[in-house]
């Protein structure tokens, strides 16, 4: 393949680890508002935000990997 063609797959294969960040600091600041909101749900606030966070970041680490690959094998 071209070396262009495996950039470009490259740089889309890392878009999800971009993004991840951006959602990620966009739920810690909901949980926060949530949270000044009502202390009494700080408990189910703060584990469904940890479950989403976990999901995130491991959308994240898949788009790291598939870049990995993508790079390192074609």
């Amino acid at each position: 393949m071209e070396t262009g063609l495996i950039a470009i797959a490259v740089a889309l294969a890392l878009l999800p680890c971009a993004l991840a960040g951006l959602g990620m600091g966009i739920a810690t600041g909901k949980a926060a508002d949530a949270t000044a909101r009502q202390p009494e749900a700080s408990g189910k606030i703060s584990s469904t935000l940890l479950l989403g966070l976990a999901l995130t970041e491991s959308c994240a680490i898949y788009g790291f990997v598939t870049a990995l690959i993508i790079k390192f094998t074609m």
